[in-house]
């Protein structure tokens, strides 16, 4: 019941993107930029598989409308004011162009602020902005000389076109829709709330196939209604893959999971241009893909590896899912296993061909500092220091479990955190834990600073310190302070950026794995 919760959830996503109204005043949107960034370094790969010059120059030319761009949009009711066109580019919106709305609602667009001698936009999905802070969406493809017609009372229930396929189809689509989705939403709902397999339940998933039926057999009329158009690239890749009901239940979201991109066009660019790709790569990684850095990488490079051939997307996705699982930016307890292994195998001088040899090195060096104190790692050895010039070594402990605790004296959060693990390694400290803090960030102007902290806070674990930072440098990755470590017997990292009270229940975790 869970899993088909989970799957019929998204059948409104599937519609391929959100609609216009969900921009509001407060979203941001970026000054025109109609192409990907620039490519600053020639490439050198010897990766058969990686893309060819050609295609990675493509990334720099958007897919342009053929012919000159003038269509015009009546909107009766339409207060008169200023109008932006605003389009998609990855995950960023931009303004494309702007214009009058006039008194009786007439709204032209003709490429007025293209620029290099364009006289078509990119083609792709667009939001007209209206006075009322209402927005519609249009598609602008090929051919980009029409007509528009509706009502501000209900702009895509009442639209009328003419001389554009890929607008024709788009809402006869969302007419569809409008019908639809709330009948598939009312049957999930139901379905939550009755016994698999009993006879409503059966009664309810019948229901179900004939409105599923019935939606395949509206899109299949309009891709053959419309073919070639980008309407029918942009809606086939934001369909949901069907459930493979001849697989057991367990492995049913795996298959769902390997199929999900089986619809997309890789080779169309224009989607790009669209809230699709976007959409399905938070999908992708955020609710289909287990919350675990292992499952993460699996699922990127299953994703990023097939699109070596496809540059725009593979430079695309392969930095979203670097900047996303980048430290303090996820709830992920280990995100530097993604974000570094990300680094080691795509932004290479060979494969980051829109990176110059700086950057690329400037990222490769500070994954190679996180690289250390990766989640199933065995733990590097720490030997320094503490204000008594005693040294202490990490490994020198024999408890089964060792906790590297990393502070500021001055931090806020630390000066909460310290007395909760003081506490806990007084209760625990006989049952085969230890712990070895560092001291980082001290006031090297302040030789009682650090001191007055271990003695306010009755530390009773060594704490060593190193102003020169030589014998920690490397070691145990810290993005913010306070930082956890927990390392096994083994001394395998098994747990990291943790609160106090996490603890123990990463450590019973360790244990149940060690008796399978």
């Amino acid at each position: 019941m869970k899993l088909l919760g989970f799957l019929l959830s998204f059948f409104l996503m599937s519609c391929g993107g959100d609609t216009a109204a969900n921009i509001t005043k407060s979203d941001t949107i970026k000054p025109a930029q109609t192409t990907a960034p620039v490519k600053k370094t020639p490439v050198s790969s010897n990766d058969g598989s990686f893309a060819s010059k050609e295609a990675i120059a493509a990334t720099n030319t958007p897919v342009y409308g053929k012919g000159k761009a003038d269509f015009t949009l009546k909107v009766e009711g339409a207060q008169p004011g200023q109008s932006d066109l605003i389009g998609f580019y990855a995950e960023q919106n931009f303004k494309a162009d702007e214009t009058q709305i006039q008194a009786d609602g007439t709204i032209r667009f003709n490429c007025q602020s293209c620029k290099d001698g364009q006289t078509t936009y990119p083609q792709g999905l667009y939001y007209v902005k209206l006075a009322e802070q209402k927005y519609l969406q249009i598609i602008l493809g090929e051919d980009q000389e029409f007509t528009m017609a509706t009502n501000i009372s209900d702009p895509d229930g009442m639209m009328t076109v003419k001389g554009s396929d890929d607008n024709q189809a788009f809402f006869e689509n969302l007419k569809f829709e409008r019908i639809g989705s709330p009948k598939f939403s009312n049957i999930n709902a139901k379905l939550k709330g009755v016994a698999q397999n009993s006879p409503e339940y059966n009664k309810l998933k019948a229901d179900m196939k004939v409105l599923t039926d019935e939606r395949k057999a509206h899109l299949n009329d309009l891709y053959k209604r419309y073919p070639g158009t980008l309407f029918a690239s942009f809606k086939k890749a934001g369909q949901e893959p069907e459930l493979r009901e001849d697989k057991p239940d367990d492995q049913k979201v795996f298959y769902y999971q390997q199929d999900f991109w089986n619809d997309v066009d890789w080779s169309d660019r224009r989607l790009l241009r669209t809230p699709v790709i976007n959409n399905k790569v938070k999908r992708y990684f955020k609710e289909i893909t287990a919350q675990n850095q292992d499952s993460i990488f699996a699922s990127a490079t299953r994703l990023v590896d097939q699109l070596l051939p496809y540059p725009e997307y593979y430079m695309f996705i392969a930095n979203w899912v670097v900047r996303t699982y980048e430290p303090t930016k996820t709830t992920l307890m280990d995100p530097e296993f993604v974000h570094v292994k990300m680094i080691k195998k795509y932004f290479t001088q060979e494969r980051a061909f829109w990176s110059d040899s700086l950057e690329v090195f400037s990222l490769q060096q500070r994954a190679g500092e996180m690289a250390q104190s990766l989640i199933g790692d065995i733990g590097p050895d720490v030997i320094s220091k503490d204000l008594n010039g005693k040294t202490h070594r990490l490994m020198d402990s024999k408890a089964d479990y060792l906790i590297v605790y990393m502070f500021s004296p001055s931090c806020e959060h630390c000066q909460e955190q310290t007395p909760k693990l003081v506490e806990w390694y007084n209760k625990n400290k006989s049952k085969g834990v230890d712990v070895y803090a560092i001291a980082l960030d001290t006031n090297i102007d302040d030789p009682n600073e650090l001191a007055n902290y271990i003695k306010k806070t009755n530390m009773p674990f060594p704490c060593v310190w190193d102003p020169t930072n030589r014998s920690i440098y490397a070691k145990y990755y810290v993005d913010i302070t306070p930082e956890i470590y927990v390392l096994n017997k083994e001394r395998r990292i098994v747990g990291k950026n943790l609160k106090v009270f996490q603890i123990d229940t990463i450590i019973e975790r360790d244990k149940e794995k060690q008796k399978k």
